[in-house]
Order: structure tokens, then C-alpha cells, then sequence
């Protein structure tokens, strides 16, 4: 009898925040499914977002999820002790440049364990680029995980590359996507500010070595699927000739409700009360606002959205950050007593794709990052978007210029921290709430939703586009394997 086949090893290193560890826990577990072993590597403050959902697994006797805790040397880059992932820097002003510096003092410890451990292929988050020259000292292939969305990695690229918003006269002046299918425009001020002023800004710079290290990697793993944005996938494998895989939505690898509940904190909501109190409620009659976990939000705003709600007299199930004593200030007063039974807040953490997934959910008010951005796909929701910061303007053109399935509420500048300059006011909530739940055009944008839904569902599904780019790259793993070991 020959050998026993060789065991692939896959280690999976997100960055320190919940929109980047949740899908590379749901990647983690598309790999054990293939019988491929998979290692998470994390800190001890941020371990809890993947221990319950990993020791279910095991369990349930399924190949199980491994966990490799790196001392996270928050003293030594000026950071509190326990300050550990992006969410706690972004509390403190000044923090988050502090907080990228200690991330790269995590190198030592990954090339000490890649070289004790020698897996197959090192899945290192974009914030991450040295990890790029750390894997090949080891000859382990490494893949960069973004979070993003073909459409976006690409209009990215094309905004770095060519500098569309420099033929702009003003910060409010539209300019096009350069050489994309699609006729895509923006303007500058929703563009962040330290891509379109200083050239030497810290933050411009560490864009550049993300990109560099991403074409001296051995490719990129995408939590996307092909027949959502066929265009973009073509044009970032042919026209900016990068290597990608599309394994995505990733999120539908839980397929239980109790793996659902189980992606990123513990739910600040019994689910069993969320699902008695969804399924009450006719379908399609329910509006969902979330802002994900690291958009921030202030009193004004969110007395804005209160008051659009309630005027709306919309069902709905809002998601605010635990606010603690400062409820008061923002929520009008008798609000939770006039909309008893039509609506539900959710202090804190919600389990969202639970919640998605319900049929009564009608509409998805979205901060567009694309991790809810792609659960309300694959949930067939449509969506009003309400971009912030980040990557989430382009994410809101994908929604709502090409797949047609969202309205926006106009939001005119990227910022980090947004302020009473930037309210949207109720009038224009509650008109977009309406636009998305009434008439025609609100149907028909359902319908299409609907129809991506069912792609999604195909592409993760076995013979399906995602599920076959992912034999292909773990055949090309073994493959690289196999020449290594001649």
C-alpha cells in the first residue's frame, strides 16, 4: 500500500477586526469541509470571536478549526494594555495609526511559527504585507485576503493607479471610472482624503506596499461569486492581470442556525425571541438598519432615523450600539412606546444573517460594507445604502448602478468620524425607505434580489462557480506541494 495522501495545512491570519475575522472564519471552515487542515492565528482579547464556533465544529465531529495565539505587543506600539483590535483603537483619536504599527511588529512571531509549522499556504489578510516576504522565506505560497468585492478591488486600483478625481475643478464634481464596463461616477470628497491630498501620507504609503505585496503574492482569495459581478472578476484576472479565486458568499457555508448565531460576539438578543418576534410579521413587511462594527454613529443622526421610522410607520428591527446612558439624548421621547410591536431595537451585537434571512425582512439599510453588503445579496434583500467610509462608496455603486437592487440616500463625503454636517435628515430616510419597500420599481428590484439570491446559493453549492474555484485552488496547493517535495 502506498503513502497516505498528504494532508493540506492552511493558515488563516485576518486582521484584528470583526468584519475582517468573521469571513475568514467562515473560509476556514470551507477549507475543513474539503478535509483540508485549517489554522486561525489571532490574539487572546480577540480568540472569543472564534472559540465557540470552533468547538462546535469539533463536536459535531466535523474536521475541526485549529487556533494559534500570538502575543499582541499592544505596550510596545504605544497602545493600552487590551487594546487588541481596530474596533477598541477607533475609540480613542490617534489610536489607529498606533495600532497598524503594532501589527507589524506581529511578524517575528508569524516567521517563527511559519518556520516551526511550514504549512501549505499562508491566507494573510491585505494589512498585512509583509507577510508576503515573511512566506517566502519559507517557500509557502501566500494569498491576500481584501474583504472586498471584485468591483471594488478593481475601482480601487484604477483610482490609485490613473488619479481620476485630480481633473475635477471641486471636492462635489463628478469624474468616471476610467476603463471599466461600467459608467461609474464619483467625486472626490467620497474619496478618503489621504488618497486624493499628501502624497507622502503615512496612510497613502501603506497603500502602495499593500499593492506591491499583492503582486509579489501568489494570488488574492475573494468572498465574491462570478455570476454577481462576472465584468469585475474578468477584468481584474485579464485586464489587471492578478491571480483571484472567488470562494464567496462565504457566509453560506453556515448553513445551521445555530453556526449563524454563533459568526463574530455574542448576540445581544435571545435569537429565539428575534425569530418569534420576525415571524409574527407578514413577509417582506420588516425594514432591517444595521451600521456594521466599526461605523460609527452620533445622537443627531440617529434621532434622524427614529423619527424617519416612526413617521414611515414602517415594521423594523434597528441595530444600535450599545449607547448605554446615552439613550436618552438621541431617542425621542415615548418612541419604543409608540412603535411598540411594529418595531425592535438591538443594543449591541445582532445575529444579522439570521436576521436576513427571514422572510419577513423586506428592505436592508446598509453602511455597504461588504460583508453585509453580500449577506443581503445572498439573502435576496434589497438594499438603501448609506456608505461611511472605507471601501463602502464603491460598494454602494455596485448595488445600486449596476446590479440595481438598492437606493441610495445620497451621502456626499467619506469620513471616518461623520459629524452634524453630514446628517441625513428624516425627510430623505423616510422617502428612501419608501422608494425601497413601495411601488413598482421597489418590486422590481425585489425580483432581481431575489434572482441573486438563487445564484449565490448555486455558486457555494457543489459543481457551482465559487465551490469549483475553490478545487482549483486547493488542487493548485497540492500541486505546489508535490513540486516542493521534488
Amino acid at each position: 500500500m502506498g503513502a497516505e495522501p498528504h494532508q493540506l495545512h492552511v493558515v488563516l491570519f485576518p486582521f484584528q477586526a470583526h468584519g475582517h475575522m468573521i469571513p475568514t472564519l467562515d473560509i476556514a471552515r470551507l477549507f475543513t469541509a474539503r478535509n483540508v487542515k485549517a489554522t486561525i492565528i489571532t490574539t487572546p482579547v480577540n480568540a472569543s470571536t472564534f472559540t465557540k464556533a470552533i468547538d462546535t465544529g469539533r463536536n459535531v465531529g466535523n474536521s475541526y478549526i485549529e487556533l494559534e495565539i500570538f502575543k499582541f505587543p499592544a505596550k510596545e506600539a504605544g497602545l493600552p494594555e487590551g487594546c487588541e483590535n481596530v474596533e477598541i483603537a477607533m475609540r480613542q483619536p490617534g489610536l489607529v495609526y498606533q495600532f497598524f504599527l503594532a501589527t507589524e511588529l506581529l511578524q517575528e512571531q508569524l516567521e517563527q511559527y511559519l518556520d516551526r509549522v511550514r504549512p501549505d499556504c499562508l491566507v494573510a489578510d491585505m494589512f498585512f504585507p509583509w507577510a508576503t516576504q515573511s512566506s517566502a522565506k519559507f517557500n509557502i505560497p501566500r494569498l491576500v485576503f481584501h474583504g472586498f468585492s471584485y468591483f471594488s478591488i478593481c475601482a480601487q486600483e484604477l483610482v490609485r493607479v490613473y488619479e481620476p478625481f485630480e481633473n475635477v475643478s471641486s471636492d462635489d464634481e463628478t469624474f468616471i471610472l476610467p476603463l471599466i464596463p461600467h459608467e461609474i461616477k464619483l467625486t472626490r470628497s467620497q474619496l478618503p482624503a489621504e488618497l486624493t491630498g499628501d502624497k507622502d501620507h503615512p496612510m497613502r504609503k501603506r497603500i502602495e506596499t499593500i499593492k506591491k505585496s499583492e503582486l509579489e503574492s501568489y494570488g488574492v482569495i475573494v468572498n465574491s461569486f462570478y455570476e454577481l459581478e462576472p465584468d469585475y472578476a474578468e477584468f481584474y484576472r485579464t485586464e489587471l492581470r492578478r491571480k483571484a479565486w472567488h470562494v464567496g458568499p462565504v457566509s453560506l457555508c453556515n448553513r445551521s442556525v445555530e453556526k449563524n448565531t454563533q459568526r463574530g460576539k455574542e448576540a445581544s438578543i435571545d435569537e429565539q425571541e428575534c425569530l418569534n418576534w420576525l415571524n409574527s410579521k407578514w413577509p417582506a413587511s420588516v425594514v432591517y438598519i444595521c451600521f456594521g462594527s466599526t461605523a460609527p454613529s452620533f445622537a443627531a443622526q440617529l434621532h434622524e432615523i427614529a423619527i424617519a421610522l416612526e413617521n414611515s410607520e414602517k415594521n423594523f428591527i434597528w441595530v444600535v450600539r450599545n449607547n448605554g446612558k446615552n439613550d436618552d439624548e438621541w431617542l425621542p421621547p415615548g418612541f419604543e412606546q409608540r412603535t411598540e410591536g411594529r418595531g425592535l431595537i438591538i443594543r449591541g451585537w445582532a445575529p444579522q444573517v439570521l436576521i436576513l434571512e427571514h422572510e419577513a425582512i423586506g428592505a436592508f439599510v446598509t453602511h455597504c460594507g461588504w460583508n453585509s453588503t453580500l449577506e443581503g445579496i445572498s439573502a435576496g434583500v434589497p438594499m438603501v445604502t448609506w456608505p461611511i467610509f472605507a471601501e463602502q462608496f464603491y460598494n454602494e455603486k455596485l448595488v445600486t448602478d449596476i446590479l440595481k437592487i438598492g437606493v441610495s440616500v445620497g451621502v456626499k463625503k467619506w469620513s471616518r468620524m461623520p459629524s452634524v454636517e453630514d446628517l441625513i435628515s428624516r425627510e430623505v430616510i423616510e422617502t428612501a425607505l419608501r422608494e425601497i419597500t413601495e411601488g413598482d420599481a421597489a418590486e422590481e428590484m425585489r425580483q432581481r434580489a431575489k434572482q441573486l439570491k438563487e445564484k449565490a446559493w448555486k455558486a457555494v453549492a457543489e459543481g457551482g462557480s465559487s465551490y469549483s474555484d475553490l478545487s482549483a485552488l486547493i488542487n493548485e496547493l497540492r500541486s505546489y506541494h508535490t513540486q516542493k517535495q521534488v
